[in-house]
């Protein structure tokens, strides 16, 4: 049962389980290297993503209408802001769920109709955040000190990007087709400049002043959220233009989905080495437990996504096999992240959404 007095202090942040935990179904699904048990893994995270979309969402509307004044100061906060953006994206990520394995279990009509309502209701809530962000932005007295999860608000556009895709070919053939996959470029295109500005600034920030503070060091996977999820846009919307435009066109964008994965590919791989070192030392130096370990899963899960995609455009076996390892490496990531923060939950040291 839902306790409102528990919600006073519940902060967007907590979508990012959401994130983490439908991730999982969806690059489970699409994963291109067949895995005993697959559909029911994939089956069982999408419920799991599901209901805790649906309590995460009642419990915030109560947090906004009985503790309305810490909800404003939460939104206000340069500090909290950001995370905002992990609701559209946990919309996002269970309408990409709902499209690719509930469409096994229930009517693929009905589910392809709930993924397309989810999808517009997390693009325009993504791209409420990150037109907020911007202007943030504008002001450095609103901004405050560039970190990592500076990108959470204007990652989402990506996410809508890269889960349009499964949709396009499901419109009617003609313009809707051709507006849904133009309008899901727009939209790699908008969170691709805004990420690269960002980025530069964190890392401009983090050659000034090094590396952010212990406990906030596993933000810094967070970027590999949007480099996982471009390097899936570019390769599905390549793949999705076959249905919707004209061979010419299908073959240059598909072309440029390869090109664009090799090189974000390549820059993933860098990275992900990069901050894996940075974590194994962060937990030798006394890492403990927050909810930002949840930054753990959703980008890694991208990541698969991204190379899964990458490898099937390309029939390249490298990035798929690597897709398997990634998925891997998140169940066992999000296995350890969920109990703790079930731990957490049960002895009240976090302010529960239940």
């Amino acid at each position: 049962m839902l306790t409102a007095s528990r919600l006073a202090h519940l902060t967007p942040n907590w979508f990012a389980m959401v994130m983490g935990t439908g991730i999982i179904a969806v690059a489970t699904s699409s994963l291109p290297v067949d895995l005993p048990g697959r559909r029911g893994i994939a089956l069982a995270f999408w419920l799991l993503a599901t209901a805790l979309l649906v309590v995460l969402v009642t419990a915030f509307v109560i947090h906004w209408v009985r503790h309305t004044e810490h909800a404003r100061g939460y939104a206000r906060s340069a500090t909290m802001f950001p995370f905002y953006g992990a609701l559209p994206m946990a919309v996002l990520t269970v309408g990409a769920g709902t499209a690719a394995v509930g469409s096994t279990v229930i009517n693929a009509d009905a589910a392809f109709a709930i993924a397309g309502t989810l999808w517009a209701i997390g693009t325009a809530g993504g791209l409420v955040t990150s037109a907020v962000m911007g202007m943030r932005l504008r002001s450095v007295a609103d901004r405050g000190t560039p970190v990592p999860a500076w990108l959470m608000p204007v990652v989402p556009p990506m996410v809508s990007a890269a889960t349009g895709a499964a949709l396009v070919n499901h419109l009617p053939e003609g313009w809707p087709r051709v507006a849904m996959l133009t309008g899901c470029y727009a939209l790699f295109t908008v969170a691709l400049v805004f990420a690269l500005v960002i980025a530069t600034m964190v890392g401009r920030e983090f050659g000034e002043r090094g590396l952010p503070p212990l406990q906030a060091l596993p933000t810094m996977w967070i970027p590999l959220g949007i480099v996982g999820q471009s390097i899936a846009a570019a390769n599905l919307l390549g793949t999705a233009a076959e249905g919707a435009v004209g061979h010419d066109v299908a073959d240059a964008l598909h072309i440029f989905g390869l090109g664009y994965g090799l090189l974000m590919g390549t820059i993933m791989i860098v990275a992900l080495t990069a901050v894996g070192v940075v974590t194994a030392r962060a937990f030798r130096n006394g890492l403990t437990f927050t909810m930002s370990w949840w930054s753990f899963t959703f980008p890694v899960g991208a990541c698969a996504v991204g190379m899964g995609a990458f490898g099937v455009a390309g029939d390249f076996e490298i990035p798929r096999v690597l897709s398997a390892g990634l998925l891997c490496a998140l169940v066992v990531a999000w296995c350890v992240v969920a109990v703790h923060t079930a731990h957490k939950v049960r002895t009240r040291a976090l302010p529960a959404p239940a």
